[in-house]
């Protein structure tokens, strides 16, 4: 059905399941700790006397955590289905982060609190919900998934407010149960009524294979392929450059001499730049080879590194680099999902996802402590924002590299093959 409808027949079938997942991503543990934590990172400084890096070094160890989790609720999602793995990890995710709210006042118990948060909250991030987007959308499916990850960026322009409107009622600690509220009362019930995979008979047919089983590669078979460590560093370098660059974002501009409030205003427009991001690159990867998308849109955030240098840039100028900053979030995260099932396939796509998103979630936990200890130690964000216009030029290059989309993987379109490709 979806073969002989095309466009129209994949929305219809999937508009539910991609709106809740849009939903859950937005409230789930991807976007809700890096929205609010560059605003009560100020307020933590001056009340416990901790510097940057001792701050940063929380959301450094959920990174690390959720990283190597990620693989595992990525296996389980292939094993038992996306829809018991999503769901219970939203709940989960929700209440522990709403109980930020009793954080000790010593930096092990704010690290635990972390840890806690990073072994559990993976699941309630695109590692699951891609998996269901991507078996109801194959002609569609950059798009899908762009319109999926908006999650993050409708994260961005809301979570901000609601956090800062919070933290001036109630203090900083007041963050994060309101904040929680967002997994637990909004994303949750959506995605109970709404979120689940495809029927086999609902399935594009291109997904399967002879026997009408789910095509792809195991992780061995894909790990032992050049392919997939072209990915791997790509999007470790990628994400190195943009995480730390995220969460100093409101700091980088306040040492412009800008206030608070700007900065809030900034990180609403990095959201919009991930919006566009989202939206723009996952449409052109399915009418054009991905890569060759890839590449010309996350050199454009190494022009946002040199905007944001120095100390005297414009408000113009400023914005213009969190929108670019935000552009090449959106891409990187399409890059992710999208390659990953075009050159791997769907059948144990959790896993190969899971093990993909490592280097993400470790290069974006490491950035913000790197970011942290330069402004410690130099008083600017100069030196590791030139290092991030070296990481997001050469991440994008290496993309290049990848070839042509496996037999199974390809349209007709010659457009989809890199040149020369036969």
């Amino acid at each position: 059905m979806t073969t002989a409808t095309g466009q129209r027949s994949e929305f219809k079938l999937g508009a539910k399941p991609l709106a809740a997942a849009l939903l859950g991503v937005a409230c789930g543990a991807s976007p809700l700790p890096f929205n609010v934590l560059p605003l009560v990172m100020g307020p933590i400084n001056k009340e416990f006397g901790w510097d940057f890096a001792s701050i940063s070094a929380g959301v450094t160890v959920f990174g690390i955590i959720a990283a190597l989790m990620a693989p595992v609720f990525g296996g389980l999602s292939d094993r038992f289905g996306v829809r018991p793995v999503a769901l219970l990890s939203l709940f989960v995710f929700g209440i522990v982060f709403g109980a930020f709210y009793f954080m000790p006042a010593s930096t092990p118990g704010y690290i635990a609190f972390w840890a806690v948060l990073g072994a559990i909250g993976i699941g309630s991030t695109p590692v699951t919900w891609s998996r269901a987007i991507s078996l109801w959308f194959s002609k569609n499916r950059g798009l899908a998934l762009g319109i999926m990850l908006l999650g993050t960026s409708l994260a961005a322009m809301v979570v901000p407010q609601i956090a800062q409107k919070a933290i001036s009622a109630g203090g900083w600690r007041m963050a994060f149960p309101v904040v929680a509220l967002l997994p637990i009362c909004i994303a949750l019930p959506l995605a109970f009524f709404w979120f689940r995979e495809p029927r086999p008979e609902e399935r594009p047919a291109e997904l399967t294979d002879a026997k009408g089983e789910v095509a792809g590669q195991s992780l061995g078979e894909a790990v032992r392929g050049y392919r997939f460590w072209v990915m791997f560093v790509s999007i470790l370098l990628t994400a190195f450059a943009y995480g730390g660059a995220h969460i100093h974002i409101a700091q980088i501009v306040s040492l412009h001499g800008f206030a608070a409030e700007v900065a809030a205003s900034v990180m609403g427009v990095v959201a919009i730049g991930i919006l566009t991001g989202r939206l723009l690159v996952g449409y052109l990867f399915d009418r054009f080879w991905a890569p060759g998308v890839a590449f010309p849109a996350l050199l454009l955030p190494t022009i946002a590194c040199w905007l944001l240098m120095g100390t005297d840039a414009t408000m113009a100028a400023v914005m213009t680099g969190g929108f670019l900053l935000g552009f090449a979030a959106g891409t990187e995260s399409d890059v992710i999902a999208y390659l990953a099932s075009k050159y791997f396939g769907m059948a144990h796509y959790g896993r190969i996802y899971g093990v993909l998103y490592m280097p993400f979630g470790i290069g974006s936990a490491i950035s913000p402590i790197v970011y942290g200890l330069v402004r410690d130690r130099t008083g600017s964000y100069d030196p590791i924002l030139f290092a991030a216009m070296l990481c997001f030029a050469a991440g994008g290059a290496l993309l290049l590299l990848l070839g042509r989309y496996p037999a199974a993987s390809r349209h007709a379109d010659p457009k989809l093959q890199p040149a020369g490709a036969h």
